[in-house]
């Protein structure tokens, strides 16, 4: 049987599936390398392509008897210019610029913007960027039918490239008709996360939840300067944040993008929400086989501030050394968890538990973990609730999730220190200790002598019910037990 040792970190890394990675041999290598949980990006590929793809994933769970996540990023909104006589125009630097309704090709001087909503909703001085803000424009003046602009930073634009508009709220739905029918895709496959793009206010995740009909768990892609002023609305309202910061870096100036991370994964963190920092963490591994310092760094800091997860894109979709790409993010977490600084980095954000007996049991397995030679906590949880209120306070020691629930286990994988196996509810307190024992052994949480933490709610198996905490340490008998 194929076998998965635990990680010996507790960040998790999110890999992203595409033509450079989609082989399952390729998929295969990724997870020995250092993978926790797989992006499945719906703005490229078919889903004939997608279902092939979580099919290779399960099949790589089954071999290797380990939950895996899976996170279907939708495309989201995106605004897009028309098309132009000969594919492309060049707009000079401080010269006018029109977008307008017309659909005929355009040229230097104009092209269409077949986005009826957005021409009254601009005025003077608001900004339009064009593809990822490489083309700046000014709105001189905007009326039902055309924008007239100055060219702040010209250049080359060619068809249908994306247009960023950071000056205003867009009143555009969150979902497109591609959406509804990648996120229907989804849920019939049973993808474990699905990402919202483009989220801009809280009312944006109603609709996805709705057609989510319960099943998995919905992930706030935070790319808008509009979603970071209602952020702890939209953080309350889903079940995971990513920090996307490709869009967030074209509509903020850059030195604006660092402390917001800072701020976006503080203010998940506080809710005990899982926290995702994606886009660019080793973007020369496209090409080369070495990450620049920088981008060591990056990752680096994304760990030391507490983040439950760190992803690759194109580093793994399309670049040239996926599976290197992974082994060099796996040894960047992993050495700065090392670091004797790193418990005080990561601590240094308060997330003061609430008036409730879990989150008071929580707090006080992070205390106990502390002042006593403990090599784990186990929880026993249902919905996984208890295990991310447990990660939530950054515990030294792993979190070990014993879940009836297959879909909880896969959610696990994108929460910090938690490794979740799938195993049979227990009914009784003797049986939840010795299960918790069997299964630390089982999985190298401990040996004889080792002391354990285990969390769980009395009566067993009711959701919500968390209010037992109890030391146990393993003993010979145990590891006899497991031997056999």
């Amino acid at each position: 049987m194929a076998k998965l040792e635990p990680r010996g970190r507790k960040v998790k890394i999110l890999a992203t599936v595409g033509p450079a990675s989609r082989e399952p041999e390729m998929l295969r290598k990724l997870l020995l390398a250092g993978a926790d949980a797989f992006r499945i990006n719906m703005s490229h590929g078919d889903q004939a392509t997608h279902a092939e793809t979580i099919a290779a994933i399960r099949a790589l769970e089954k071999e290797f008897h380990r939950p895996i996540a899976i996170l279907c990023d939708l495309q989201g909104p995106k605004l897009r210019v028309g098309t132009f006589k000969d594919g492309q125009a060049v707009i000079r630097h401080s010269a006018h610029f029109t977008l307008d309704r017309n659909p005929e090709p355009g040229d230097e001087n104009r092209v269409c913007l077949p986005h009826p909503e957005l021409f009254e909703l601009l005025d003077k001085g608001q900004r339009l960027l064009i593809n990822d803000g490489k083309i700046r424009l000014r709105v001189i003046r905007a009326d039902s039918d055309a924008i007239l602009c100055s060219a702040e930073v010209g250049g080359v634009i060619s068809d249908r490239k994306g247009v960023n508009i950071p000056d205003a709220e867009v009143p555009i739905p969150a979902l497109t008709e591609k959406d509804r029918k990648d996120l229907a895709f989804a849920v019939q496959h049973r993808a474990d996360c699905i990402a919202l793009s483009f989220v801009q206010r809280p009312e944006d995740l109603a609709e996805a939840r709705r057609l989510m009909g319960g099943y998995g768990a919905l992930c706030a892609k935070i790319e808008k300067p509009q979603a970071v002023q209602r952020l702890s609305e939209i953080i309350e309202l889903s079940d995971a944040v990513m920090v996307a910061r490709g869009d967030l870096g074209v509509e903020l100036n850059p030195e604006e993008v660092p402390p917001l991370q800072k701020r976006i994964v503080n203010a998940a963190r506080t809710q005990g929400k899982p926290v995702i920092v994606a886009t660019q963490m080793l973007e020369s591994m496209i090409e080369s086989p070495a990450p620049t310092r920088a981008e060591v760094s990056d990752v680096a800091n994304a760990v030391y501030d507490g983040a439950d997860a760190v992803m690759l894109s194109a580093e793994t979709a399309a670049g040239s050394w996926p599976e290197e790409a992974v082994a060099i993010m796996h040894r960047i977490a992993s050495e700065v968890e090392r670091d004797p600084g790193y418990k005080a980095r990561v601590h240094f954000l308060e997330t003061m538990p609430d008036p409730t007996t879990a989150d008071a049991l929580s707090h006080a397995c992070m205390t106990i973990a502390e002042n006593m030679p403990i090599t784990a906590v186990v929880v026993f949880t249902g919905s996984g609730s208890t295990a991310r209120r447990v990660a939530r306070e950054r515990p030294g020691v792993p979190v070990l999730v014993l879940t009836p629930s297959i879909e909880t286990a896969r959610r696990m994988c994108l929460v910090w220190g938690a490794q979740a196996v799938p195993t049979r509810d227990i009914g009784s307190f003797e049986e939840m200790i010795a299960k918790g024992k069997r299964m630390a052994l089982r999985h190298g949480f401990g040996k004889a002598g080792s002391k354990l933490i285990a969390l769980a709610g009395v009566p067993f198996g009711t959701p919500g019910s968390t209010n037992l905490l109890h030391i146990v340490t393993l003993s010979g008998h145990e590891l006899d037990r497991k031997k056999a």
